[in-house]
């Protein structure tokens, strides 16, 4: 069966690193892996030449394609647009039209990047960290939101932080699938001591994993003493599950590890198995154009769409070995370059993992 890819490249360095892992989707359709790739607009690019960030033919292309591929969406350039016109809601509109809820992110430390970790090699050396984000509630999407004049003619800003049971047990779920994959070990992250909504997380999250996962360890984790312990002591984490802002602070945190954010791909999956596939970093627009991006946490996503939108764990093996094998020959993009290494650029980066590809 003839599987749908929708690319899209957005702003900055997007369209760079979707270009190398456009190549290895080429590579691998030449050896049998049966798609059809389309390609749209999203983010900055998409408000410049049609007037909002999420037009209405690349959401129809999204809805009816089985994977998205996404480069990087923002820049500075569209920070003075209204909220609603930014690029970053395109992106964020995506994710909820699909009801994309889940979002995986792993923190996996190269062995050839150990000295790239700004942590001691002892502390970070085999770290294997998934986040489990839930991507389509909680701060990000709550409501009321806004900017509202005071009688006193002060302004105030507002947002709702909301979760609803079914939220939490959803994306409770995918965490103890995932953990029993691994090593059954959950932990959750809430700040359940000040926040009701995460009250209620903690209370779902341990009802589902004690009555639907009894082989998993599941512990509770408040998201600040979680930020420090991922500092301290990184590798006593396996699968942590948390809400939307939280994982999107946390997930940064634990990329930085691994020496660089452009190492990490992620997946949102939602209930169908539709996902959407991106690396973890930005549109870095200070970089764009001057093929010094990092290519490889695009590559990656590729092999977790592989996994876990195709089911074929045999061709998201071959990419991670390729990549695997173009860092032991000692190739480096300028982010984790470092001494005794080969420096090479975004382009040459991507053709070194084609021919590693077998």
């Amino acid at each position: 069966m003839i599987k749908k890819i929708l690319i899209l490249p957005g702003d900055g360095i997007g369209p760079e690193v979707i270009n190398e892992a456009a190549k290895v989707l080429d590579k691998l359709a030449t050896e049998g892996l049966k798609i059809e790739v389309d390609e749209g607009l999203i983010g900055g690019a998409a408000y410049d030449a049609l007037g909002t960030p999420l037009p209405k033919l690349t959401l129809d292309m999204a809805k009816s394609a089985d994977a998205i591929l996404l480069g990087a969406v923002g820049g500075a350039k569209w920070e003075t647009l209204p909220m609603t016109e930014r690029p970053e809601r395109g992106l964020l509109g995506l994710r909820s039209e699909l009801n994309l809820f889940s979002n995986l992110r792993p923190a996996i430390l190269a062995p050839q990047l150990v000295g790239a970790s700004t942590l001691r090699p002892e502390i970070v050396s085999g770290l294997d960290i998934m986040i489990v984000r839930e991507l389509t509630s909680g701060i990000y999407f709550g409501e009321p939101r806004g900017i509202t004049r005071e009688p006193n003619g002060k302004r105030r800003g507002f947002n709702t932080l909301s979760y609803s049971e079914d939220e939490v047990a959803r994306i409770a779920r995918i965490a103890g699938k995932i953990a029993m994959q691994r090593n059954k070990t959950i932990c959750s992250v809430d700040k359940a001591n000040v926040l009701e909504s995460t009250e209620l997380w903690r209370e779902v999250v341990t009802n589902i994993i004690e009555e639907e996962f009894p082989d998993v360890k599941l512990s509770h984790m408040y998201v600040d003493n979680a930020a420090m312990q991922l500092v301290k002591n990184p590798k006593q984490f396996d699968v942590i599950v948390t809400t939307n802002l939280f994982g999107d602070i946390l997930s940064d945190c634990a990329a930085m590890l691994t020496g660089s954010i452009g190492m990490l791909g992620s997946a949102s999956i939602n209930d169908r198995g539709q996902g959407m596939y991106e690396p973890i970093h930005g549109s870095a627009p200070d970089i764009a154009g001057k093929n010094k991006a990092n290519p490889l946490a695009t590559i990656l996503s590729v092999a977790m769409m592989l996994r876990y939108g195709f089911n074929e764990e045999g061709m998201a093996k071959q990419v991670e070995s390729a990549v695997d094998k173009v860092l032991s020959n000692g190739l480096r993009t300028p982010d984790i370059m470092s001494l005794g290494m080969t420096e090479v650029g975004c382009q040459e980066m991507g053709d070194a993992v084609i021919s590693e590809l077998n």
